[in-house]
């Protein structure tokens, strides 16, 4: 039986999130197959996937303490390095797949080495990071000393070939799954007023000033509906300003947090949802919507149209009128709406952590052969 091992950056340094998700979903899925034998190689995590599933697991759940979070981080990481480094002997994988990127992997001989590349933001968008964050540096550090690489879209691997300089016949697309699944059954809508909905960080490349500013320039917007905006933590002060200096106020606009049913309740009762990225190396959030028929209006970007494929309105991401544009002929038109959910629910079928899982375990096997 092959011995597949993760190891510990991603569970020690999320507690939710995308790639933690993945790495969840893929290793409970390939360790039910009678070829391979899964663990997690994390001394102490405070991920909340694996706390919920721990049979996988070589280590103890810690839950994170918000006010020494940082802290924490930083302490389990190294802490782990440590202990990780003084297990492997025993456990003996066949092959090591590192969840994130760190200067130094946990291995010490031979055994092989996967990655997986989720996107080059950081080196595309370098004016969106501080000096003092090494993403980058580390990804290409894990990058060179990997056998081989998985990069989540066609997107990401030539970018990754573009600025690496990585050979191709090194690397291959697995595309990722989602999670949620729709019950067909009708939820009462959490807002009283009709609204689109945002989901996720809000940093720069996210593009959500522009955002906000294509819909403080509509007055259709403005009287009818709100936009809100889940996940990415509440305003900051920049925000509030920037929201007040457009003309835009708590009946226009929200910010939400929760629990993932929450967010299951905004996919299915918005009128639509926007993705108004300027760059992401895969993007789940379309296929969540999909999947709760929720009409999807997105970037014609990066890998956002590989996810999306025809079941998207599309707008250029630099364009507060092209954005405008495509937000009001979703809104304005039921027929649109049906239709753009009819493709979704054809496009779903192209992602499945089931798939993922499976053509993962292909490359273990190549690379092992």
């Amino acid at each position: 039986m092959t011995k597949i091992l993760y190891d510990h950056q991603i569970f020690s340094s999320q507690e939710c999130g995308g790639v933690s998700r993945y790495f969840y979903e893929i290793s409970k899925r390939i360790n039910q197959s009678l070829e391979f034998d899964v663990q997690v190689l994390a001394p102490m995590y405070f991920n909340e996937y694996l706390s919920s599933d721990n049979d996988l697991v070589k280590g103890v759940y810690l839950p994170c303490i918000p006010k020494v979070e940082r802290l924490q981080r930083k302490l389990q990481k190294e802490f782990n390095n440590i202990l990780s480094k003084l297990i492997l002997n025993d456990l003996k994988p066949d092959v090591i797949h590192e969840t994130y990127y760190q200067k130094n992997s946990i291995s010490m001989g031979k055994i092989p080495i996967i990655t997986t590349v989720y996107d080059m933001i950081h080196e595309k968008f370098t004016n969106n990071f501080s000096g003092r964050n090494k993403t980058s540096e580390l990804k290409k550090i894990a990058v060179s000393r990997a056998n081989y690489i998985i990069c989540i879209s066609e997107n990401t691997k030539r970018d990754l070939i573009e600025v690496f300089n990585v050979p191709e016949e090194k690397i291959s697309v697995v595309y990722l799954g989602f999670s949620f699944k729709d019950d067909n059954s009708s939820v009462k809508s959490l807002l009283e007023k009709p609204y689109i909905l945002y989901v996720g960080k809000r940093g720069k490349y996210k593009n959500f000033e522009r955002l906000l500013k294509t819909f403080s320039l509509s007055p259709t917007l403005i009287r009818n509906f709100v936009l809100v905006a889940f996940g990415g933590g509440k305003f900051r002060p920049e925000e509030q300003k920037n929201i007040r200096e457009l003309g835009l106020d708590e009946n226009n606009i929200t910010q939400m947090s929760g629990s993932d049913e929450v967010l299951k309740n905004l996919y299915k009762n918005a009128t639509a949802f926007i993705y108004p990225s300027l760059y992401e190396g895969f993007g789940i959030p379309p296929l969540e919507a999909m999947s709760l028929n929720c009409p999807v209006i997105c970037s014609r970007t990066s890998s956002i149209p590989e996810v999306v494929g025809d079941a998207g309105q599309y707008f250029d991401p630099f364009d507060i009128d092209d954005m405008q544009s495509a937000i009001k002929k979703v809104i304005e038109s039921e027929f649109l709406r049906q239709d753009l959910i009819a493709r979704g629910q054809k496009q779903l079928t192209k992602f499945s952590w089931d798939l993922c899982a499976e053509q993962t375990a292909q490359i273990y096997h190549k690379v092992l052969s």
